[in-house]
């Protein structure tokens, strides 16, 4: 199996450059068969395996750690629970249900924080936006789960610059599976796919950030670009603000317009089918524009084939 860099460089150079097979075998070192294989591919997810039940002795403990950091939100930032912290505590409270070291619980408590807290990157663009570019981002938003509480959520947000149109699908957090699953769900919906996608900087996207504009990208975000044939920029992490404008501001229209007042939201799934028909009944007029931009060829038919994904924070409230 090569790597997805080098069955991208194969394929760009068939594809983009018009070069041979011969001269790709030349080129790369690789046999006939090889590259006529990697060609030939049009499927780029890995095979399924059957999901392994995975227990943990902390999963009694966890609904308890989860409301202990829940709470440091609203502490002083001084005052919030370490992995330590917890661990003493559950000494304390729970010495019966207890049944994992320190590591186990600093291990899972980092995990937790990150989901939290984490914090989103900056990036920048050029003012002129072309056809057929769009641009991603997640964004905060408040909801009333079936408790009647409020809960802080998320949504992907992608827009489309030349036309000033935009989709979003809501998350209970950001990481890889919410960000690819997001993404697919507004390709299925439009049945296109943007020919280049700006992004920030996230840690679902990029694995490492290089000089400059080099970006070491994670496996299965490569995956995903090579399956729906769309290329990646970056956003310089120096001055975020400045290269994905166009979709910060709807990040904030979307939360205004379309999240006031604050919904009631008892399954996220069903949710995000609502906000495409929210889109289609109240944008008519930017769908009718959007529609004459999906038929320029900067914008790729889509695939037939989906790209499988585990499960992700689209839950239940």
């Amino acid at each position: 199996m090569l790597s997805m860099d080098d069955i991208k460089y194969i394929k760009r150079l068939y594809e983009s450059e018009g070069i041979s097979i011969r001269e790709i075998m030349r080129r790369t070192g690789y046999h006939y068969e090889t590259v006529k294989k990697y060609l030939d591919m049009e499927d780029f997810n890995e095979p399924l395996h059957p999901p392994k039940d995975s227990t943990s002795l902390l999963d009694p403990l966890k609904p308890v750690i989860d409301q202990w950091l829940l709470d440091d939100l609203k502490a002083p930032r001084k005052q919030r629970h370490t992995a330590k912290r917890v661990f003493e505590r559950l000494q304390a409270e729970y010495p019966q249900m207890l049944e994992v070291k320190l590591r186990t619980v600093q291990y899972y408590v980092s995990q937790k924080k990150k989901e939290l807290f984490q914090s989103q990157q900056k990036a920048y663009l050029p003012l002129y936006h072309p056809p057929g570019e769009a641009q991603i981002d997640f964004g905060h938003f408040s909801y009333i789960n079936n408790s009647g509480e409020m809960t802080d959520a998320l949504k992907l947000t992608m827009s489309f610059p030349f036309s000033n149109h935009s989709y979003c699908q809501i998350f209970g957090g950001e990481n890889q599976q919410c960000l690819l699953q997001g993404m697919r769900n507004i390709f299925e919906y439009m049945g296109k796919v943007p020919y280049r996608i700006v992004f920030d900087n996230l840690s679902s996207a990029v694995a490492h950030m290089g000089k400059g504009h080099h970006r070491v990208l994670t496996e299965g975000f490569k995956r995903f670009m090579a399956h729906y044939k769309f290329e990646a920029a970056f956003c310089n992490g120096a001055a975020g603000w400045e290269k994905k404008g166009n979709v910060e501001n709807k990040v904030g229209y979307e939360r205004r317009n379309m999240f006031v007042p604050v919904p009631t939201i008892l399954d996220f799934s069903q949710f995000n089918q609502e906000l495409f028909l929210k889109y289609a009944t109240k944008m008519q007029s930017v769908i009718i524009m959007l529609k004459v931009l999906q038929s320029n060829p900067c914008f790729k038919k889509i695939r037939h084939r989906c790209f499988h994904l585990m499960k992700s924070h689209m839950k239940s409230s």
